[in-house]
């Protein structure tokens, strides 16, 4: 194109994969462009304006919604304020302490995954201009033609590789187009980061290529401001020093405050000879000479040391660790070869972290043979779904996280100090229910106020997911009723968030909050499983949340949502009744489109079906028309009533993706699923921006959706997500995740789906289960905080896949293994863990309600 001093920018975080691609291609450096959406006053979803970040951060404001919401200089003012804190807080969550590249007098090329409306793009785009770029350039694969043309008009150059005609939604032109998680989206700039040679290091840091003693082996020495360690990289069979996945690990760690030495183990000339580089006595004593070279450079000289091994030089560096002992303060090994270092393993003293990946199969079973040989502090981690070169999204992330967690904790220590005993390890289920029997915290019942008082540690979190092992359990309910009412008294939680469907959970919030009923097409929770939602332990719950919000004001009361999928009916039917009730025109409209399933109205799987055979989606176009042309309504519509507008827009995104879903589960359960938790997940991050930039939330789910997948067979041998894993991703340390569990005791549940609830005997944990071992542990009720103050031994002994239990609807004893087991890793998937030894079955309530309720009540005709 001939741009001159390009700089590309994404959007994160659909942009970043895009733009590591479009900056590869022009050899351009890469940097984030924030934006953030200021709303109106009381209309939250109406964009009165946004800011973009920079040297100089950039406000825009669309004049004609700021006089028609009469918002002042104030509100602006404060809303800009609040927006620029969050805009610095993912920066620095991206970025770190990364300088941003200034666009002044530079070309500008602007990149995310496509357009829809375009408003976040243009926003940017005006930024940038103010910001001084010679050119602003505007790059998508994808966009409606009609949104091109008018980019065209104030973009300098505009490049859109699919200007669509028909346009249903971004999402619809890509094979894969899943939400990217933090860690891919970083892993993917320090991808694009470590290709620039040119990479500028950021202030305080130091630089300097060196010769290796005595052969001169060619090396690269980063140190950071006061650096706390040293790192020395030993790297693979068929690498070399400028390893792209070492050079991001090592990235991070200078982040971090180590000093990283990464150095070329041959000679160019012994390289030639492929005998050498699996010669692992001579790759040793260049990593011997390396360490003995380091200690004579004034600057690291008097640094903790630690080795980080790929490949053999995996091998190599625990052959070195052995020799040099107490020289060395900790080794990690990333997809290496342990087992290359022989008999060498039973004279290493170093703390050793091994990580494998999951699907590296061979390697797990040669590293498991060197965990047993080495009598050091040692721990072993699997990175779920991941190959021999973690090349997997998120893959590199994991390990550069494991890897730097490592070196923090053992590179603390002088050269000098005693190396610790090796560490006893828990092996036996009897060990480990020992030592937790003094780690939990024993619970009352949780109708006692001190029951939730022992979760007031969790109430700094934005997101709080509260899990269940099974759907009909009244200890289960009763304890998220008792933890939830102490979160939103003591620690300003506004919004609850359940495993259920919007539109019956949207009768809930309106009778909560005192708002008129409205007419309904069936009662809420009146489908299959009615006794999930429709409970005495619910209805009691229910209740003291209206008692709560009695005279409070609308903006200070808590709010009640649904995050599942399975309603397109009654999600259409409240479309319809919404536009009717604003927009008659669009309601006809929208009632010829959504006839489109008419067809399919009492099987919608068969819908699905359908689409499969004629090689289509059969009402994909008419169901995203309907959407888009609500959100471009956004502002006649919200004006009238922003919570009523944002009810309509939930309502038509899940009949959307419910479209979506009746068609790709005929592809896999996994693709389903996912879709179907990557729905829950948006609507839970739609509800809290709804919410205000101060909400906070809790989630009721079952332990299989808050869970984090990743460390469970559902992410390893399955290939789902689920939402904990993605708060996770979204919320970092703010997302806290408690699962709950029990032994033996009644359970609500049917035997086939759509079968009448029955009362079922739950059997005693299997005996290789956590269960069994929680149930060793003797105490009836119990919280275990698996936070970063459990000790190093427990963590480990947990940390070893054991089978967790997880009854849904549907429980069959009698094939409880296979339909009820499931192997995962504790201490990774929660971030604690609720217990209750023996519990009883929910109490149902029948659909229609006693005589004299109040007719608003959500569980009446």
């Amino acid at each position: 194109m001939g741009l001159d001093s390009p700089v590309v920018y994404a959007l994160p975080r659909g942009g970043v994969p895009v733009a590591v691609e479009v900056a590869r291609a022009l050899n351009a450096p890469l940097d984030l462009i924030f934006v953030r959406k200021i709303g109106a006053p009381g209309s939250p979803e109406v964009a009165l304006g946004a800011i973009v970040d920079g040297e100089n951060p950039q406000i825009v404001v669309n004049e004609e919604i700021q006089r028609r919401s009469r918002a002042g200089a104030d509100y602006l003012e404060k809303a800009r304020a609040r927006e620029l804190h969050e805009l610095e807080r993912r920066r620095s969550r991206y970025l770190g302490e990364r300088a941003q590249v200034s666009a002044k007098g530079k070309t500008a090329v602007i990149v995310d995954d496509g357009l829809a409306t375009g408003a976040t793009m243009k926003a940017a785009l005006i930024a940038m201009q103010q910001q001084g770029a010679k050119k602003v350039c505007i790059a998508v694969p994808v966009a409606p033609a009609e949104v091109a043309i008018e980019f065209q008009k104030l973009a300098d150059e505009v490049v859109c590789l699919n200007p669509a005609q028909q346009f249903f939604g971004v999402g619809a032109f890509f094979d894969d187009f899943h939400q990217l998680s933090d860690e891919e989206t970083i892993g993917l700039l320090r991808e694009g980061w470590s290709e620039n040679d040119n990479e500028q290091l950021s202030p305080g840091f130091s630089s300097r290529q060196v010769a290796v003693p005595p052969l001169g082996l060619s090396g690269e020495i980063i140190v950071p401001p006061d650096p706390r360690g040293l790192v020395i990289f030993a790297h693979g069979s068929g690498s070399s020093r400028l390893s792209p996945r070492n050079k991001a690990v090592a990235n991070t760690l200078n982040t971090r405050g180590f000093a990283t030495l990464l150095f070329d183990l041959l000679t160019p000339d012994e390289a030639q000879d492929r005998r050498n580089v699996f010669d692992i006595p001579l790759l040793a004593d260049r990593i011997v000479e390396t360490v003995l070279y380091a200690s004579g450079e004034p600057d690291i000289a008097d640094l903790p040391i630690g080795l980080f091994g790929s490949s053999t030089g995996a091998g190599a560096s625990l052959v070195a660790a052995a020799e040099l002992k107490d020289r060395i303060g900790a080794v990690v090994s990333r997809g290496g070869r342990p087992d290359l270092a022989g008999e060498k393993l039973n004279n290493v003293t170093a703390p050793t972290l091994l990580i494998v990946g999951g699907d590296d199969h061979h390697v797990i079973t040669l590293n498991r043979q060197a965990l047993s040989a080495l009598t050091c502090e040692k721990l072993l981690k699997i990175v779920p779904n991941a190959g021999h070169l973690f090349e997997e999204a998120g893959a590199l992330e994991m390990v550069t996280e494991l890897a730097c967690n490592w070196f923090q904790h053992h590179l603390t220590v002088p050269e000098t100090a005693v190396h610790p005993e090796p560490e006893f390890h828990l092996k036996s289920s009897e060990d480990i229910a020992k030592v937790l029997r003094k780690k939990v915290i024993s619970l009352p019942e949780p109708e006692d106020p001190s029951f939730a008082e022992a979760f007031d540690r969790f109430g700094t979190a934005r997101v709080v997911l509260l899990g269940e092992a099974s759907h009909g359990t009244s200890e289960f309910y009763r304890a998220r009723a008792a933890i939830t009412n102490r979160l939103i008294d003591k620690h300003g939680f506004n919004l609850i968030a359940v495993e259920a469907d919007w539109p019956d959970a949207a009768a809930i919030d309106r009778y909560i909050r005192h708002k008129p009923g409205r007419p309904m097409r069936s009662p809420p929770f009146s489908r299959f499983p009615t006794w999930m939602w429709r409970n005495r332990e619910v209805d009691d719950f229910i209740a003291c949340l209206r008692r709560r919000n009695s005279g409070i004001s609308p903006e200070n009361q808590v709010k009640f949502t649904g995050l599942d999928i399975y309603s397109m009916h009654t999600s259409i039917g409240a479309v319809l009744d919404y536009l009717d009730r604003v927009d008659p025109t669009a309601a006809a409209e929208a009632r010829q489109r959504y006839a489109c399933f008419d067809p399919w109205s009492h099987e919608l799987a068969s819908y699905g079906r359908a689409s499969l055979s004629r090689g289509y989606a059969l009402c994909e176009a008419p169901v995203m028309r309907t959407l888009l042309d609500l959100l471009q309504g956004e502002l006649q519509y919200a004006a009238q009533d922003g919570d009523d507008f944002f009810d309509a827009v939930q309502n038509a995104r899940l009949v959307a993706n419910s479209e979506r879903y009746y068609r790709v589960m005929y592809y896999g359960s996994h693709e389903s699923w996912n879709l179907r938790d990557s729905h829950m997940f948006k609507t839970l991050k739609q509800s809290l921006d709804h919410a205000g930039p101060n909400a906070k939330a809790v989630v009721w789910a079952h332990n299989s959706h808050i869970g984090d997948a990743r460390f469970t067979d559902m992410g390893t041998a399955r290939g789902e997500l689920n939402i904990g894993q993605l708060c996770r991703a979204e919320f970092g340390d703010d997302a806290v995740l408690i699962g709950f569990s029990t032994n033996t005791g009644t359970v609500a549940a049917a035997s086939e789906w759509d079968a009448p609830m029955e009362i079922k005997s739950v059997r005693h944990s299997r005996s290789d289960s956590y269960e069994a071992i929680c149930h060793q542990v003797g105490v009836p009720r119990f919280l275990l905080n698996l936070g970063n103050d459990l000790d190093s031994s427990l963590r480990t002994a947990l940390s070893e896949p054991r089978l967790e239990r997880y009854i849904g609807v549907i429980y069959r004893p009698e094939t409880e293994r296979w339909s009820h087991y499931s192997h995962a890793s504790l201490p990774d998937q929660y971030d604690a863990f609720v217990w209750f030894d023996e519990t009883c079955a929910v109490t149902p309530i029948p659909t229609r309600v006693s005589a004299g309720e109040d007719e608003t009540y959500p569980f009446g005709l």
